[in-house]
């Protein structure tokens, strides 16, 4: 693939653009040869471009998307170098505002490009959240790992009777409230709990049963959370926090283990909560191998 392919790419997925946050080039799913490295997104009028490793040809990368940007609404170009450790954001042309949010299905989230680590916003979720709001109307909610707690605002705006949010980083839930704020919403029913999950069980449940229950979990987490070891805490105690028809969906991102992983173990240890589907993941995060790419499971309590 040559850049001039790229920029083809570019321009056929920039003809529906508004004001909401797509992904316009996801070298990450493997399908473009010599670009797995490289991802562009719009959001608004910013153009964001991360390289997860150096790329000999990174000037005309550059001068190829500020000829893009010619033809298109962005007026700003950020590159995150993903690769380069403490590095900072570049902004290459344009300027950014000190506050930045993303829009995703009218939901704002706030944003920090100036970053060289997590944004605050994992796009390829959104299919996630959507299903969240959807079914979150007078349900009580439980967002595990939930870090700037954009589920939270999801079922919120799905009309969750209340949320309880939890995640080890209290800069994240922070963020989790400004989210709230920046969308207008009553936290009166929110709650924002700074604890480790897996030594937590106690607390949590006395804010319980939930009704919908949502685990997120980063696959590694040094000193935190390790996907193939951990996952099944939590699992064993579903059935002790959740009602009687509880709604869960279990979310993993771990190229390494498949959908059956977390089949099995609910099976296994929490068998009164039975395999629904599996949700379809964005169309823009195409991947060259679906079981190795974002698996969004849910599953629904049934009495025994």
């Amino acid at each position: 693939m040559t850049l001039k392919d790229i920029q083809k790419h570019l321009e056929d997925n920039s003809k529906d653009l508004t004001n909401e946050f797509k992904r316009l080039f996801h070298g990450r799913g493997g399908l473009y040869e010599g670009y797995k490295h490289l991802t562009i997104d719009s959001i608004d009028t910013i153009l964001s471009v991360a390289l997860y490793r150096e790329d000999e040809n990174e000037a005309e990368l550059i001068d190829m998307l500020k000829e893009f940007i010619q033809t298109t609404p962005h007026a700003t170009i950020v590159l995150q170098r993903r690769y380069l450790q403490g590095s900072p954001s570049e902004i290459i042309i344009g300027e950014l505002a000190d506050e930045l949010f993303v829009v995703e299905n009218g939901m704002k989230i706030k944003l920090n490009l100036l970053s060289n680590k997590n944004s605050g916003y994992f796009p390829d979720m959104k299919n996630g959240r959507e299903f969240v709001r959807q079914n979150a109307k007078d349900k009580s909610v439980l967002n595990l790992f939930s870090y700037t707690c954009a589920f939270s605002v999801a079922a919120v705006k799905g009309e969750a009777t209340k949320v309880s949010n939890i995640d080890m980083s209290k800069g994240a839930l922070s963020t989790g409230r400004k989210n709230h704020h920046l969308n207008d919403l009553d936290t009166r029913g929110v709650s924002f709990h700074p604890y480790n999950i897996l030594k937590s069980f106690s607390r949590i449940k006395k804010k319980g049963p939930y009704d919908l229950i949502i685990i997120d979990p980063p696959t590694f987490q040094k000193g935190s959370f390790e996907a193939t070891k951990d996952y099944i805490k939590i699992i064993t105690k579903l059935p002790q926090i959740a009602s009687e028809d509880c709604l869960l969906l279990a979310c993993l991102n771990s190229p390494d283990l498949d959908s059956e992983f977390i089949i099995q173990l609910i099976k296994e240890w929490a068998p009164s909560f039975k395999f629904v589907k599996r949700l379809e993941n964005v169309s823009e995060f195409a991947s060259d191998d679906e079981d190795r790419s974002l698996k969004n499971l849910v599953f629904q309590r049934e009495k025994l």
